[in-house]
C-alpha cells in the first residue's frame, strides 16, 4: 500500500516500528501535492519544504522513543487558523498578503503532539459557502468523479479543501471549522470521516471568525478512529477563549470498537425532509439496520422546530458576520485600497477584498441588526435557536443519539446549483440544526451512490459526548466496509 494510502492510526504504527521514516511518509504527500493540486486546488499555500525539516526532526524524536500521537504525521491546516510565520488568507483578497505572528491555540496543540502541516487548505472566503466556489483563489475540485462523466465536481464547502486533501491523499487528515455543517458536509461529499465537537470543546482562540456562536474546528480524516486521534490532540481548555468550556477530555480512542449493546437511536421524522434523494434514504434505512444490528435500539423522536433551523442560521449567522467582518476596513485589518476621503477607502478595500457572496451575507447580517428589524428578525431568531436546542434536549431524553442524512444529495458540479443563492443554502439543511444547539455531530461515509459517489449519514450527540458519537460512528463505519477511493488520488497519479 501506498504511504498516501495509510490511515493515521497505521502510519503511527509504521512509525514507530521502523518501517518508514517521516521524512519518506511527508515527502510523498508534498510530491502528491506537486502533482495534484495544480487540478484540485486543494491548498492555498504550500509548505514542503517547512514540512521536510519537520519531518527530519521527527525521525529524530522517533528514534530516541519519545514520540508522541502525531509525530511525524503529515496534516492540512484549513487556511482560517493562524499559522506562525505562515499565511493565512481565509480564502479572501483582503487578507492575500496577512503572515501571523502568532498561533492559533488548535494548531499549537497539533504541533505540541508532533504533526507536520503540509499546507494551508483552500475554503470558501471566511468560511461562507456550502461547496468551496466562493474562494478568492478559485474553486476547489471534489476528486471523486460521477460513472461516465468528467464534470468537475464540488467538494462540499467551507472546508472542502480539507476535505479534498484529504480524500485524494494530499493529507492524512486536516482541520476544518463548522459554522452550519462545514466539516460534516464536504466530508460525505468526499467520502471521509467529517467531526463537529460541541461547540466549546476546542479554542476558537487564533481561528478567523466567521459566527462566533457557531463556529467549531474539528478533525477531517479517512477513519473515525483517525478522528479520535485528532481530537484528542485538539481540544482542551483555553484560558484566552471565552467560549472554551473547561471540562476533561477524554481518552477518544477508547470509544473506538465499543459495544452499542442497548444504545438508543433516535431517528428525527423531520429529516425526511422534501429533496431528500431516494439513495440517501436508502442509505439511511441501510444505517438503521446495521445499529439494529449492533445491539443499538431504534427509537421515533421529533425535533418540531428543525423546519426553521435554516432560516434562523441565515439571520444569526449573517448577523455575527456582519460584525466580525467589520474590522476588515484597510485600517486596522486588510489590505488597504486609497480613497480620497476616509469612507471613500472603506468602500474601496472592502469592495476589492470582499467577494460576492461574503458582500451579500454581511449585507443580510447588516438589515437584520439595524434599527427597526433588529426585534423583527435577529432577536426572534434567538427566541427559535432556543426552542431547536430545547428539541434536541429533550430527545436526548429518551435516546442516546440521532442518526440522520448528512446531506439531502451526493456532489453536485461546478455551476450547477451557483446561481440561485437559496438552493446553496438548502445543501445545508441537515446540518444547521446541530449547529444552531451547539451539539457534537459527525459524517460517516457509509457507500457509494448510482452514479458513483459517496453517501454519508450524520450522527447527532449529547453536549460533550463525542465519545458515544465515535463508538456509534466505528460501528457504521466497520458494517459500511467503505474502502473505495476517488478517481483522482496520489495513488493513482503515479
Amino acid at each position: 500500500m501506498s504511504l498516501t494510502e495509510l490511515t493515521i492510526a497505521d502510519a503511527a504504527s509504521g512509525l514507530r516500528a521502523r518501517k518508514f521514516s517521516a521524512v519518506e511518509l511527508v515527502r510523498a504527500h508534498t510530491d502528491a501535492i506537486a502533482a495534484l493540486n495544480p487540478r484540485l486546488n486543494a491548498y492555498i499555500t504550500t509548505t514542503a519544504d517547512e514540512a521536510l525539516k519537520a519531518a527530519q526532526q521527527a525521525d529524530d524524536v522517533l528514534a530516541k522513543g519519545e514520540a508522541r500521537a502525531l509525530t511525524g504525521i503529515p496534516l492540512g491546516i484549513k487556511d482560517l487558523f493562524c499559522t506562525n510565520g505562515v499565511r493565512t488568507t481565509a480564502a479572501s483578497n483582503i487578507l492575500k498578503n496577512f503572515v501571523p505572528p502568532y498561533e492559533s491555540t488548535v494548531t499549537a496543540n497539533l504541533l505540541r503532539d508532533g504533526a507536520v502541516f503540509v499546507g494551508k487548505t483552500n475554503l470558501d472566503e471566511f468560511a461562507m459557502g456550502s461547496a468551496n466556489i466562493t474562494s478568492a483563489f478559485g474553486p476547489v475540485e471534489n476528486p471523486w468523479k460521477r460513472n461516465g462523466d468528467e464534470a468537475a465536481l464540488v467538494p462540499g464547502g467551507s472546508s472542502g479543501g480539507s476535505a479534498a486533501a484529504v480524500a485524494a491523499g494530499l493529507a492524512m487528515g486536516a482541520t476544518g471549522t463548522d459554522t452550519g455543517g462545514s466539516i460534516r458536509q464536504p466530508a460525505a461529499y468526499c467520502g471521509i470521516v467529517g467531526l463537529k465537537p460541541t461547540y466549546g470543546r476546542c479554542s476558537r482562540f487564533g481561528t478567523i471568525a466567521y459566527a462566533s456562536s457557531l463556529d467549531q474546528a474539528g478533525p477531517m480524516a479517512r477513519s473515525v478512529r483517525d478522528c479520535a486521534i485528532m481530537l484528542q490532540s485538539m481540544a482542551g481548555f483555553d484560558e484566552r477563549d471565552s467560549t472554551s468550556v473547561n471540562c476533561d477530555v477524554p481518552d477518544y480512542s477508547a470509544a473506538i470498537g465499543r459495544s452499542l449493546k442497548g444504545l438508543k437511536v433516535g431517528i428525527p421524522a423531520e429529516y425526511r425532509a422534501e429533496g431528500l434523494s431516494a439513495e440517501i434514504a436508502a442509505a439511511w434505512q441501510q444505517g438503521i439496520e446495521w445499529l439494529k444490528a449492533a445491539g443499538c435500539e431504534i427509537v421515533d423522536v421529533s425535533l418540531p422546530h428543525t423546519k426553521y433551523g435554516l432560516a434562523t442560521y441565515y439571520i444569526v449567522a449573517p448577523a455575527e458576520c456582519s460584525s466580525n467582518l467589520a474590522r476588515y476596513d484597510g485600517l486596522r485589518f486588510g489590505e488597504r485600497v486609497p480613497g480620497d476621503t476616509l469612507d471613500a477607502m472603506y468602500e474601496a478595500t472592502r469592495r476589492a477584498g470582499f467577494g460576492p457572496e461574503v458582500r451579500r451575507r454581511i449585507m443580510m447580517g447588516t438589515y437584520v441588526l439595524s434599527a427597526g428589524y433588529y426585534d423583527a428578525y435577529y432577536l426572534k431568531a434567538q427566541k427559535v435557536r432556543t426552542l431547536i436546542r430545547r428539541d434536541f434536549t429533550e430527545a436526548f431524553g429518551k435516546v442516546d443519539v440521532l442518526l440522520t442524512p448528512t446531506a439531502p444529495t451526493p456532489a453536485f458540479a461546478q455551476g450547477e446549483q451557483s446561481d440561485d443563492p437559496v438552493q446553496m443554502y438548502l445543501n445545508d439543511i441537515f446540518t444547521v440544526p446541530a449547529s444552531m444547539a451547539g451539539m457534537p455531530a459527525m459524517s460517516v461515509p457509509v457507500g457509494l451512490g448510482a452514479t458513483g459517489l459517496p453517501l454519508g449519514l450524520q450522527l447527532i450527540g449529547r453536549p460533550f459526548d463525542e465519545e458515544t458519537l465515535l463508538a456509534t460512528g466505528s460501528a457504521l463505519e466497520s458494517a459500511a466496509g467503505f474502502t473505495h477511493r476517488p478517481a483522482i488520488r496520489a495513488e493513482a497519479a503515479k
